[in-house]
């Protein structure tokens, strides 16, 4: 994956390192400790070493150190640098030149600390053990990494403009490499007598005009735009929707003048590129808003637990059909998924909604209405606390929604929605966001895709927490509430 994307992984490989470090340092320190041999092969010959190494305690302050020279040794060796991409080999070898470097580094801190105490034999014992349970960690690290994405998960959906050679050698170097996790759905030219065509393998599912509607009818994570220098003009309206839908976009050219995306050098391998992204923060502070929205879901769905429970034999006790309230919507850059309500109106509700129609009180294409006749009795009051959204916690469990983050919308909704309001699906949906903290229902479509849109802008897991801080007084008095 690209190097930006790869931020999270490389820190915990970094913090890998590190165990395994320590791990090697104690078993180094055992062998050191109690076989005889080694004291005989010590170079320093004292009744002090031969005897017994010096205490651990001793030697915490120097494993710190040596924990620091190894990772530095890896990070400057270039141990960390595209993880997706990167094979064993590779990282063997680094591991070996790392560890290389490690010797003079190790005997420099020695005399400049005047570490008297510090067997030479523990020190190559160390080395040696250290090396070789780096290179077993790295090689699982990397055979799990890769086996995942060869397996489909976490697979980065990519749109390829251009059919030229550079087209085409990227588009090769993506097929040798299932397990990098990448799947090119598709090229686009600029002659639209190639359409239909196959090169390398890929169809020609378009012209470069055609980049919106294809974003639109597609799951698309990035789009990639490998051309000659004279499209750089044609395509700089390709590159605006895409800006403007909120998709990742790779330029192997020049740079563009973008209004709203970020623009970051990266590569895939050895291929350089330049990325324009439009949502905020970076790999590691979305990593934190997961890991937290993992936490949050399964505690909450634990100490929640007795609540769903009675809120569940309420509603079989107060109306006829299902508990749950099941509904397709769209998640992240136009994923389908299945959200879970507590249903809150009758079983035929579906059914009736051409009749209550005329009673949307909201502009655009969202349904709304205040006092919709279908609703139960129950379902008003698990409304206005908004209880009747507590089963989103196992959509967020799931993966398919964040704690904050844009509402998910139906997919009739995404069908008429504006080029600029697609933007709002190039983050993770969420249970609530600034729509919710805002007015909920009191406020226009338009207004709520502005707030949408002025969240993904400026998003920031400190933002994150003003908002869940905002979202109790409105869920316990209700404000807003449908």
């Amino acid at each position: 994956m690209l190097k930006e994307q790869d931020h999270m992984l490389r820190r915990l490989m970094m913090f890998l390192d590190a165990l395994v470090v320590v791990a090697a340092f104690w078993m180094a320190y055992f062998l050191r400790a109690h076989f005889h041999t080694f004291y005989k092969l010590d170079i320093i010959s004292s009744e002090e070493v031969i005897g017994a190494p010096a205490s651990l305690q001793q030697y915490m302050p120097t494993l710190f150190l040596w924990i620091l020279v190894w990772v530095f040794m890896l990070f400057l060796n270039g141990a960390y640098r595209s993880i997706r991409t990167r094979s064993l080999l590779e990282l063997v070898w680094i591991v070996v030149k790392a560890g290389f470097l490690s010797i003079p580094a190790f005997g420099g801190m020695a005399f400049v600390f005047k570490l008297h105490f510090v067997s030479r034999i523990l020190v190559a014992i160390f080395l040696i053990i250290s090396s070789v349970f780096l290179v077993l960690e790295k090689w699982v690290f990397i055979s799990i990494i890769h086996n995942v994405l060869r397996r489909g998960y976490n697979l980065r959906r990519f749109l390829i403009a251009g059919t030229n050679q550079r087209a085409g050698k990227f588009v090769d170097m993506v097929k040798k490499h299932p397990e990098w996790g990448f799947e090119i759905i598709g090229l686009v030219d600029d002659e639209a007598s190639k359409v239909g065509k196959e090169f390398f393998g890929v169809e020609v599912i378009g012209v470069l005009v055609d980049i919106p509607k294809i974003l639109r009818d597609n799951v698309i994570d990035e789009v990639v735009f490998i051309v000659p220098r004279r499209w750089l003009e044609r395509v700089q309206e390709s590159i605006a929707a895409c800006e403007t839908l909120g998709v990742r976009t790779h330029v192997a050219a020049d740079l563009f003048n973008l209004d709203i995306a970020r623009v970051q050098m990266g590569s895939i391998e050895d291929f350089p590129l330049l990325t324009f992204e439009t949502t905020f923060g970076t790999e590691w502070h979305l990593a934190i808003k997961r890991a937290v929205d993992l936490f949050v879901s399964a505690v909450g769905l634990v100490i929640l637990l007795l609540p769903l429970l009675i809120v569940t034999v309420l509603i079989k006790l107060t109306s006829a059909g299902p508990v749950f309230f099941r509904q397709e919507r769209v998640g992240i850059n136009g994923r389908l998924f299945t959200l879970y309500k507590f249903r809150s109106m009758s079983k035929d509700a579906q059914a009736k909604l051409a009749e209550v129609k005329h009673l949307n009180e909201m502009d655009g294409p969202v349904f709304k209405v205040k006092d919709d006749p279908r609703i139960t009795s129950l379902g008003r009051f698990l409304r206005k606390m908004s209880i009747d959204e507590l089963p989103q916690l196992f959509n967020v469990f799931m993966g398919h929604m964040s704690l904050v983050g844009p509402r998910p919308p139906i997919p009739g909704e995404v069908e008429v929605y504006e080029l600029w309001q697609r933007r709002r699906l190039s983050m993770r949906p969420g249970i609530t966001c600034l729509w919710q903290v805002s007015g909920r229902s009191n406020i226009d479509f338009a207004k709520w895709m502005v707030l949408d849109l002025r969240y993904i802008d400026n998003w920031s897991l400190w933002l994150d927490f003003k908002i869940l801080m905002r979202t109790v007084p409105v869920v316990l008095f209700g404000i807003g509430a449908e």
